[in-house]
């Protein structure tokens, strides 16, 4: 697979470990080697071996907050209770007829942004396609609508590129002066500006005319933040949007906040309105019910207990499913994604913290064979994990060989011996004090951070799954995937990095940049940043090239990076369940929106 240059840094595609440097060791020297570097550390146990003794770590997770019997006990009536849907159902065919009723184009697209954001849009997928498909090749029409309107023409490009449609940057020259800057008379035009801003993130890589145009227009933004806080609605969105952008935001949180920012909207549709708010509560009920099937999984599995060095975080795992699989109605893939991102947090742990390098080179050895007798090496505590994993796997792809006949064990036991693989190196480099290049990092943190597993077992939910799709995975890693891992790798370093290497841990991309540039940590951050904006322009290539793939499994792995950017934007909020995690997590699953018919 051939990649191109991220900012000024070029990260290549390489086998896994093709690039990293293998180390051999005497068993007795490491056994010494680990006392010696373990001992700056809290332990949390310790075991003789030969005459030497181990000491573990321990990253001193907290317990986790939401206990099994209050999840268990999560229940709203939306789904039950048939006044709900029956409003619901009429609802829904009022905004359908919205629809055939709006002739104005830019209304059309304003009716679908608002629908969009609201989290509606899975119940209008072929109205919204017939509707952009009209508008993308209308051309004439498109012209006279939209010329010389910044607001139109940034809501267009915004909407088009982002169902795939490849528009050209160039509707945008009107607009700019001869210097490539907004035109003067545009300064003032804050919702103009607004659309321009969000616009800017679907650009592709070389496309400088839009990436000029997003730093003047944030300029310009926070300018009118100062002069119009007259108009509350339109500040409420500029503010949101410069904390981050909504193509980097994961959708059902977004619409969350936006069915309150759109209440206070003066020219909101009540009939959407009310309709968001039944369809929030609904769709709450039934991702409560995927948390009670996942959460009495997790507690009879037993790891979070009988493990008590690893994250115990259930609510938090089935947070990232409902990020990447939205679609209400999917709630089969949501609980298995759960199981596999409970299972990857566990053996995460098991590497970064609690595993000796010998113990995690005997467990990297039975992942790789796949074979229960293996397990006779181990050492308890890793049986226990390595029978959950092979249970847990095995019983997915039985589901899957029963459905689709497509038998899938050697498929996932090469995704998950490729993780494991690099969880080994990142220890490796960890006990002999190793500080690698930017480059060596990234050739291996790309799949640590987990994202081919969890987007490979994402695949196999969405029910689109062929062999030739598989063979493409397993054989090449494609770009969409190796993109969305690569941000969530960035933005889980940027948020996870210096409590990590506080507790013990190999260095981190910000790091290994300081290291080998000499750049402050400030500037490494930056730098970083800018990693990430690259990647996200790799993506935005990627959901408008030609694909084996399902546009549903496309929007799964440029899911899977937005909720990493969400969940890392102000720390790490998968392994701290602080305030910001918290309250999240009671306005997507806990606490309904009032429903002013109540």
């Amino acid at each position: 697979m051939s990649l191109c240059m991220l900012s000024s840094f070029s990260i290549c595609s390489f086998p896994i470990h093709s690039k990293s440097k293998r180390f051999s060791y005497d068993g007795s020297s490491f056994r010494r080697l680990i006392v010696s570097f373990a001992s700056q550390y809290e332990a949390t146990d310790k075991i003789f071996v030969e005459d030497d003794i181990v000491v573990r770590r321990s990253a001193n997770y907290h317990p986790p907050i939401w206990d099994y019997d209050y999840v268990q006990s999560l229940k709203n009536d939306f789904v039950q209770n048939e006044s709900y849907k029956e409003r619901a159902s009429k609802l829904k065919e009022e905004v359908r007829m919205m629809f055939e009723n709006v002739v104005d184009p830019l209304e059309k697209l304003e009716l679908i942004d608002a629908i969009q954001r609201l989290g509606l849009s899975y119940h209008f997928g072929a109205e919204i396609k017939k509707t952009l498909k009209n508008i993308s090749t209308d051309c004439s029409s498109t012209v006279a609508w939209n010329k010389g309107n910044l607001c139109a023409t940034a809501l267009e490009f915004r909407l088009l590129r982002q169902h795939g449609y490849k528009v050209n940057q160039d509707v945008f020259a009107c607009f700019m002066d001869d210097v490539g800057n907004v035109k003067a008379s545009l300064n003032q035009d804050c919702k103009g500006l607004l659309n321009l801003y969000e616009a800017s993130y679907h650009l592709l890589e070389g496309e400088t005319m839009l990436e000029n145009a997003r730093e003047l227009a944030a300029k310009l933004l926070k300018q009118c933040l100062k002069e119009n806080n007259d108009h509350h609605y339109l500040w409420m969105l500029v503010e949101h949007a410069l904390e981050l952008p909504l193509h980097w935001r994961m959708p059902r949180l977004e619409a969350r906040w936006f069915i309150d920012a759109y209440e206070k909207n003066k020219g909101k549709n009540p009939i959407i309105l009310e309709f968001a708010i039944l369809d929030y509560n609904i769709v709450q009920s039934m991702h409560q019910d995927d948390l009670r099937y996942a959460s009495a999984w997790w507690k009879e599995l037993g790891l979070g207990e009988r493990l008590g060095f690893a994250r115990d975080r259930l609510m938090e795992n089935f947070f990232w499913s409902v990020g990447m699989i939205i679609t209400p109605q999917d709630g089969k893939g949501r609980r298995i994604q759960t199981k596999v991102n409970a299972l990857i947090t566990v053996i995460d742990d098991v590497y970064d913290v609690y595993g000796t390098l010998d113990e995690l080179e005997l467990f990297t050895d039975a992942v790789e064979r796949w074979d229960i007798i293996a397990i006779q090496k181990l050492p308890n505590y890793m049986k226990i994990c390595y029978h959950a994993l092979y249970n847990s796997v095995n019983e997915m792809a039985f589901d899957t060989l029963k459905e689709h006949g497509i038998d899938v064990v050697p498929f996932l036991r090469k995704v998950w011996t490729n993780l494991c693989k690099s969880y080994l190196l990142e220890a490796k480099w960890y006990y002999i004090g190793y500080t690698p290049t930017l480059q060596e990092y990234i050739d291996n943190a790309w799949i640590s951070i987990s994202g081919s597993v969890m987007l490979g077992h994402s695949y196999l939910a969405t029910d689109l799954i062929t062999e030739e799709g598989l063979h493409h995975i397993e054989a090449y890693y494609p770009n969409i995937i190796y993109w969305s891992s690569i941000i969530v790798r960035l933005a889980d370093d940027l948020g996870t990095s210096s409590y990590e290497l506080e507790r013990g841990d190999v260095s981190k991309s910000i790091q290994c940049y300081m290291n080998e540039s000499g750049a402050s940590e400030e500037e490494a951050r930056d730098h970083i940043k800018k990693l990430i904006d690259a990647a996200s322009k790799k993506m935005n290539e990627e959901q408008m090239a030609k694909s084996p793939f399902s546009r549903m499994f496309i929007e799964i792995a440029m899911d899977l990076a937005r909720i990493s950017l969400l969940m890392y934007q102000n720390g790490d909020g998968h392994a701290i369940e602080g305030n910001e995690t918290k309250d999240r997590v009671l306005s997507l699953f806990i606490n309904p929106v009032y429903c002013p018919n109540d």
